[in-house]
């Protein structure tokens, strides 16, 4: 009888300790997918936070956009009025008017990047006007194009007029440069 006892706690205590590892794997299993959901969770949050903080970067530059034309434009009418060209006669921004009536003039006459030349050679404030315009602006695409996830602002900038000027710019530059 005595032998039959020790059979049965010796089971009760064999199906007591794997109901204990049972216990402990299903917690431990349960605790990994909880630290796995709680990972993913956080990513998704710093992801989420860096999409806003992108975003309100973006906006910050689209509410500074004007001072930025302004300042752009600023650059550029001395510019325009040492190589003799007039912006254009459209309802656009004053800024995309007057390089859309540099890079219309460039087209219609290449000697255009010539006078540019000249006149960066021939007047200290037409290049310091043009160093700074070409600094602003490639500090302008270089903040669009770092804080917008999909880049097509950074792109549309690039590939259109401000991108046209700034390869005009240098290589007029370039140019006065090289004639030394």
């Amino acid at each position: 009888m005595q032998a039959t006892i020790i059979i049965v706690l010796l089971t009760i205590l064999v199906i007591s300790v794997a109901g204990l590892f049972a216990y402990i794997h299903k917690i431990d299993t349960h605790t990994s997918n909880l630290n796995k959901t709680l990972e993913h969770q956080y990513n998704l949050l710093v992801k989420i936070q860096s999409i806003l903080k992108n975003k309100s970067a973006t906006n910050a530059v689209a509410e500074h956009a004007e001072m930025i034309y302004q300042d752009l434009l600023q650059s550029l009418i001395p510019v325009m009025a040492a190589i003799d060209i007039m912006p254009r006669n459209t309802p656009e921004h004053a800024l995309w008017r007057a390089i859309g009536g540099i890079m219309d003039e460039y087209a219609k006459n290449p000697f255009a990047l010539e006078k540019l030349r000249r006149a960066i050679k021939l007047d200290s404030e037409v290049l310091r006007n043009i160093d700074n315009y070409i600094r602003r602006a490639d500090n302008f695409l270089h903040h669009l194009s770092t804080t917008e996830t999909d880049g097509l602002l950074a792109s549309t900038f690039t590939d259109g007029l401000l991108g046209q000027s700034l390869t005009f710019f240098a290589q007029a530059k370039q140019l006065a440069n090289q004639s030394d």
